[in-house]
């Protein structure tokens, strides 16, 4: 079967994934401060090594693109040098060739960053750099929303800015709190896409645990999954399935919308489809657990109550 080139790229970073997400709150328009926190600081990650830091980084590598839009919204941007191919937000971020998913430690280290940020450890990245003395802050990919609470903390601390941190932490919480306590809670069933070759992502993931918010039942929760959480449907499957909401994140990699949905053998037939219920996200924003994460529990919010109770 020959795959859509996001779909190669997808099946990788899911099992990836396995072994490391309206308002952006306080997003990357936070105007750039001093740090003001203590230093040297000690930072321990969700199941990592404690990282210390004498000073306040004043070059950052960023090969997470969540970290990247955690740093611009705690208006640490000046103190990034550089960030990976996939960080495309803020547009103003310092984008470069580095890869987070194959890095290249020489490459990485020619920035000569006194920090170096990632999501997982591939290719010994981290123990690579850390050998040239470079510390590597391995904050890898939640499974809940809290997730994106810890991960902002960190950087809060990594960089000086605790504070901002602080402001920013209470301001998504709070969005986030009101938005779910003003939607109905309902059973509806949903579908969430993240390529047409029908990978999904069960309540195990940090998209699953957003929708669990608003008390939807995932139809991927059934489906066989060695270990990632990232299953791949078959049609037969979905359309047996007939979720009330369907969620695209592939919107803009991959060209899915309502009409192509319904254009899918036999999907014209779905509930969803049937009662306009096909709702578009914005990729990057549904697969980063970054502030941005009030966008996406936004449009949930909006797409369960324009559903109405099951």
């Amino acid at each position: 079967m020959v795959r859509h080139p996001r779909s190669r790229t997808l099946a990788a970073l899911l099992v990836l994934a396995a072994t490391f997400a309206g308002c952006a709150t306080r997003a990357p328009e936070t105007p750039p401060t001093a740090p003001t926190g203590a230093f040297p600081v000690e930072l321990t990650p969700p199941g990592g090594e404690p990282v210390r830091l004498e000073r306040a980084p004043q070059r950052i590598v960023s090969l997470s693109p969540t970290s990247t839009e955690v740093l611009f919204a705690l208006g640490a941007g000046p103190q990034l040098v550089a960030v990976d191919d996939q960080s495309t937000y803020p547009p103003e971020a310092p984008r470069t060739e580095l890869s987070g998913f194959s890095p290249n430690v020489e490459a990485i280290a020619g920035y000569d960053p006194d920090l170096v940020v990632t999501s997982n450890d591939l290719a010994g990245v981290v123990d690579g750099l850390s050998r040239t003395g470079i510390p590597v802050l391995l904050l890898p990919s939640p499974t809940r929303l809290e997730g994106t609470y810890t991960e902002i903390g960190l950087l809060g601390r990594a960089t000086g800015r605790d504070a901002v941190a602080a402001e920013l932490l209470e301001d998504v919480r709070s969005e986030i709190g009101q938005l779910v306590s003003r939607t109905p809670r309902t059973d509806l069933t949903y579908y969430h896409e993240l390529d047409p070759t029908l990978y999904s992502a069960n309540s195990q993931t940090f998209i699953g645990s957003v929708y669990g918010l608003f008390g939807l039942r995932n139809i991927a929760d059934g489906a066989p999954d060695p270990t990632t959480g990232y299953p791949q449907l078959s049609a037969e499957a979905i359309l047996a399935a007939n979720p009330d909401l369907i969620f695209l994140a592939d919107t803009k990699c991959c060209g899915q919308s309502a009409q192509t949905v319904a254009a899918r053998p036999g999907w014209a037939e779905l509930t969803a489809v049937r009662t306009g219920d096909v709702v578009a996200l914005d990729d990057d924003v549904a697969s980063r657990w970054g502030p941005r994460v009030v966008e996406l529990v936004r449009s949930v919010s909006e797409a369960v109550t324009a559903a109405g109770p099951s």
